[in-house]
């Protein structure tokens, strides 16, 4: 594999101490249908993985929940031993039921042995960034995580994490996970059809800390819109390229992690996240969400 990191879209950011290209790769697609199973190609998701790297993205977003224990294998089957640039985020906090449900896992002993699991399956001794997924499918779920947050601060104490997140939180639930660790992100649904946390993402850019938003071209119902359409009609571009680029330029924070089975698609997304937007593109494309 190719290690070197050419320029790619919006530039890099730091997670704490690392590094990362603001264009990053999200995994959960490489498991079979419903992120349950493995893919029915295995080998093209595992040259997917080895494009993405060789594309010079250092971000890739997993979790062990998805297959489950699928996509964190075909990450160390396809890269390890893994270039010295490229860092691996996981989430725990949830599990897989028999019917494809996401049934909170988020007890002490059920976290340190996600922990474990996500060690174990990539091949790792410490794990780059643990997000603390909270909520639920249907979205965030008011309700303190201070005893969650604190086992994984416990285990980032005993150096088997390098820095901690949450996902699919609210504001008041980021603001207190900062009462007890330092966080590195935050992993919300946000693109630009759904923008409920417009305000989190200021907040988090004044501190320094990346928002990554899931969903990021509007997940298992696809973002459609006129105006979305147009606008990308008129800059020679697909809509899902143009909303990967709005949302590059609606905050420098803002990392992305949009997934694909498809090299082909992995290279569109690339190249269209890099499209210039002019007043007049970002006003057209701002009323969407309203």
């Amino acid at each position: 594999m190719n290690t070197a990191t050419p320029a790619l879209p919006g530039g890099t950011w730091t997670l704490g101490d690392l590094t990362v290209t603001r264009f990053g790769y999200g995994a959960m697609q490489l498991a079979g249908p419903g992120v349950m199973g493995p893919p029915a190609d295995r080998d093209g998701a595992l040259a997917v993985l080895r494009a993405v790297v060789d594309s010079g993205i250092t971000h890739i977003d997993t979790a062990d929940a998805y297959g489950p224990r699928v996509t964190n294998q075909l990450i160390r089957e396809a890269l390890q031993p893994y270039p010295e640039q490229l860092h691996i985020v996981t989430k725990v906090g949830a599990t897989r039921d028999q019917q494809g449900g996401w049934p909170p896992a988020r007890r002490p002993e059920q976290l340190r042995r996600a922990v474990h699991e996500n060690l174990a399956a990539l091949g790792l001794d410490v794990l780059d960034v643990v997000n603390l997924r909270l909520g639920n499918a249907a979205g965030p779920q008011s309700g303190s995580l201070a005893e969650p947050f604190d086992t994984l601060a416990e285990l980032q104490q005993q150096g088997l994490i390098r820095d901690l997140g949450v996902s699919n939180a609210t504001a008041e639930q980021v603001a207190e996970a900062q009462t007890i660790a330092p966080i590195v992100c935050v992993q919300n649904m946000y693109n630009l059809a759904y923008r409920r946390d417009d305000a989190l993402i200021d907040t988090l850019a004044d501190q320094g800390i990346a928002y990554v938003p899931f969903f990021p071209l509007g997940g298992f119902n696809p973002l459609q819109s006129a105006a979305l359409s147009a606008v990308a009609a008129r800059l020679n571009a697909t809509p899902m390229s143009l909303a990967l680029a709005w949302l590059l330029h609606r905050s420098p924070n803002i990392l992305l992690i949009p997934g694909t089975t498809s090299i082909t698609h992995l290279r569109e997304n690339l190249l269209g996240a890099g499209l210039s937007l002019s007043d007049n593109d970002i006003d057209e494309l701002e009323k969407i969400s309203h």
